[in-house]
């Protein structure tokens, strides 16, 4: 068999995992939760769920990627004990991959699309019922839809076609790194902002007495949440890149670099967004809104806001782009550790597969926008988003846990070596325990809290 690929620095396996757990999902929603929850009380509870809840997880993946040298592909035929099925879980989690980049890719497009529009500078002089009438016409257009999705698959494929370090290693480093450098130019322009200090004491100062008003149990349910669901936890796409890595560093450091990385970028969104809304008195909208009506019209108003806008797309297509790559790179190893076909090969095949699923996502908005599978005024999107933020990631990470802490399964003991192998940080024995009974006890919880928000 040939041999596979490695990356060529440490410092590309952490910024393509990072980038991979780094999406559009925690850069618009975690600045808005924070804000709801009483601002910097919320993010100590979130950031104490993210080390307790995701760090084992992330350590799990990252193990059995790099025990097993394949992806979820096959990763669990090789570790499994003989005669037990957990092979099985392939499925769930290759589907969970397919079915998170048939609408990423929509949204990706978008992002490419107000980087445009953002330069050509579409929204001068408009106020924001002009601003919104724009995002309406885009998405009332399935043609410029499907073009912008198509673009953006394809560019995937095509970074992820010249090889593991010739085009993802290489790329991802230099997105991940420019988006850094964009962060920091945009954060430091909206703290220079007139009347943004109100907004920067709205997200960092601790307000218990907020986070009290909105609940205690709602702000830390909504903790849980956010720091389950941003890591991208649970489906192998996480995983892949374990096994792309040497022995020579401990997995419990390598994912807390991906974690640190994940928040730092969240949190700086934060530090965009509540200056520049609170400096032009407008409030801070969760999901696309925020990102497609109230920013641009907030960039409008901006001195120099037509760069400022311009450079925060860019910003936001980089992350959008940098998952989009990672999980193509693991739709590519699914093909070629099931057929053994080449990687310009697979490239090809999952090209034309994504391109075709994702048609549904784009129609969802327009052609196709009668059919509301979860209720009034809801898309295509928001079922293939619940699909797999609801239920392949919680229940993926459940069967992550139970194959590393099981007898039945791969065990605690070859887990621990696995992941104590190398220098650095090393995961703790004492936690057994804890991550046997208690952790996938939250991670249900998680799961069927979500159905119950959804339905009840």
């Amino acid at each position: 068999m040939m041999e596979r690929e490695k990356f060529s620095s440490r410092l590309g396996f952490i910024l393509i995992s990072a980038g991979c757990a780094i999406g559009l999902g925690n850069v618009w929603r975690f600045p808005y939760i924070t804000g709801q929850y009483g601002g910097a009380a919320f993010v100590l509870i979130y950031l104490l769920f993210l080390v307790i809840l995701g760090l084992p997880v992330i350590v799990m993946e990252f193990a059995v990627g790099r025990a097993s040298q394949r992806s979820v592909a096959l990763s669990f035929d090789r570790l499994e004990p003989k005669g037990t099925k957990w092979h099985l879980f392939k499925y769930p989690a290759m589907a969970g991959n397919y079915l998170l980049m048939m609408f990423y890719t929509t949204i990706g497009g978008w992002m490419a699309y107000y980087v445009l529009k953002m330069a050509r500078g579409d929204f001068e002089n408009m106020d924001a019922a002009g601003v919104e009438g724009e995002f309406g016409a885009m998405l009332g257009n399935p043609a410029l839809m499907t073009g912008l999705m198509v673009l953006v698959v394809v560019l995937g494929f095509v970074i992820c076609a010249a090889g593991l370090q010739k085009g993802v290693e290489k790329i991802t480093k230099i997105m991940m790194i420019s988006l850094l450098v964009l962060m920091l130019a945009l954060v430091i322009n909206s703290l220079m902002l007139e009347g943004g200090r109100e907004g920067l004491e709205f997200y960092l100062r601790p307000d218990f007495g907020k986070l009290m008003e909105a609940g205690l149990g709602e702000a830390v349910f909504a903790a849980l949440g956010q720091a389950f669901f941003t890591l991208s936890i649970g489906m192998g796409a996480i995983a892949i890149f374990g096994s792309y890595i040497g022995r020579e560093q401990r997995l419990t450091g390598e994912a807390v670099n991906v974690m640190v990385l994940d928040t730092i970028v969240a949190f700086m969104a934060g530090l965009i967004i509540f200056p520049a809304c609170f400096a032009y008195d407008i409030q801070p909208d969760a999901g696309p809104n925020l990102l497609f009506i109230t920013l641009p019209h907030v960039f409008q108003a901006m001195p120099g806001g037509r760069l400022w806008g311009t450079l925060f797309f860019i910003f936001m297509f980089f992350a959008a782009i940098s998952t989009i790559v990672a999980v193509f790179q693991d739709l590519i190893s699914f093909a070629t550790d099931l057929t053994g076909c080449s990687v310009k090969k697979a490239a090809v095949r999952s090209c034309l597969a994504i391109c075709l699923l994702s048609i549904p996502c784009v129609l969802g908005f327009n052609l196709w926008s009668g059919f509301q599978p979860l209720g009034p005024g809801s898309t295509v999107l928001d079922l293939e988003d619940f699909l797999v933020s609801n239920n392949v990631l919680p229940l993926g990470s459940l069967v992550y846990v139970a194959f590393c802490t099981s007898r039945y399964g791969w065990g605690w003991d070859r887990f621990l070596e696995e992941a104590n192998t190398g220098k650095g940080l090393a995961f703790p024995r004492a936690v057994r325990i804890y991550i046997k009974w208690v952790l996938p006890a939250i991670i249900l919880f998680i799961f069927l809290q979500g159905y119950v928000a959804k339905f009840l």
